[in-house]
């Protein structure tokens, strides 16, 4: 075991020496030239997640800790790419979040770009090494990346929950019987918004009695559901995070670049506004049914709609997303 431990701390020293001397050098490198050095970063990653596999099932508690370590390193290594090297700034507003605390987090899903903001936000906190995304069932199967990911302990479902139960279960076992610290991220639309989809979305809310949030599609609730009840049995996950994500681009609003812009494209910066806020709401406050829990959900999505609105308004009228010096301070108190 020390053996492995130690191949990995290999990876993770050559690629830091490769981001340090990228970013000795970051007024004069090229998008191209960091993204070279990412990818090959990535694929090291790979290679060391897929033979930490095996040891998930007899040392699980330092996998998932060497498993974080390595990911940790990928996913700051594409934020320095977006931040630093082409000039990207996330605009953060909303709630302080405790350093370190485990959570659930829940967003609205523009476009493949909003890790950005989620990890922006779990950077400033310290859990981006702690970060579970829910991904696609379809990728447990890629050579590599598929393994990768169930090493990480992401959890890979089908969005059937008959399907996804025995997959959740694992996912739970690792916070609730282990202690694992983690911020299990989902993308609680399911998939990225279209106007055709809230159009199809506003149609369905409609003949559900539903109100329908402005900007966004209509939330998918068992999975949150699953999420909260489990979760309330782990003593260290304390609170669910509401993230909303915003872009302009100019005066387009929710116009996001393309992932493939964020890493090629400098200037990010001056070209698009990114904007993320986020609402912390304490575990022990949220309602105990199942139908409430759905309830709740929906409601954080009709604000949801409310603040992108207001977003919108502002960049009609030229004014500025930053949070206002006085806002801060009430934050702050």
């Amino acid at each position: 075991m020390s053996r492995v431990g130690a191949g990995i701390d290999l990876i993770i020293s050559g690629t830091e020496q490769l981001y340090d001397l990228s970013r000795c050098s970051l007024l004069t490198i090229s998008s191209t030239g960091f993204l070279v050095v990412w990818l090959s970063h990535l694929w090291l990653a790979d290679v060391a997640l897929s033979l930490l596999l095996p040891f998930t099932a007899l040392w699980p508690d330092r996998a998932y800790d060497w498993a974080s370590v390595i990911a940790e390193s990928v996913w700051l290594g594409l934020q320095k790419l977006f931040i630093d090297v082409n000039g990207a700034k996330v605009i953060v507003d909303g709630d302080p979040l405790p350093a370190g605390e485990s959570a659930i987090v829940v967003s609205n899903h523009v476009e493949w770009t909003d890790v950005y903001s989620i990890q922006e936000l779990a950077i400033r906190s310290g859990m981006l090494s702690r970060c579970r995304w829910f991904a696609k069932s379809q990728l447990r199967w890629v050579p590599g990346l598929g393994w990768g990911l169930w090493a990480m302990g992401m959890p890979l479902v089908s969005r059937e929950w008959t399907h996804d139960k025995a997959e959740m279960d694992r996912v739970f076992y690792g916070a609730i019987r282990k202690h694992w610290p983690i911020w299990l991220i989902a993308y609680s639309e399911a998939t990225r918004y279209t106007l055709e989809k809230h159009v199809e979305g506003a149609a369905w809310a409609k003949a559900h009695g539903k109100i329908m949030p402005k900007h966004l599609l209509f939330p998918r609730t068992k999975g949150f559901i699953a999420c909260v009840q489990q979760l309330r049995q782990a003593p260290h996950i304390k609170a669910v995070y509401d993230i909303t994500i915003a872009y302009a681009h100019g005066k387009d609003f929710q116009r996001p670049p393309s992932f493939w812009q964020t890493l090629l494209s400098p200037n990010m910066g001056r070209d698009w506004t990114f904007y993320v806020h986020v609402e912390r709401h304490e575990l022990s406050t949220l309602p105990q049914t199942n139908e409430e829990l759905a309830r709740w959900l929906e409601h954080r999505w009709v604000e949801k709609g409310q603040r992108l609105e207001a977003l919108r308004k502002k960049l009609e009228q030229g004014q500025s997303w930053e949070p206002s010096s006085s806002h801060l301070k009430a934050k702050l108190k």
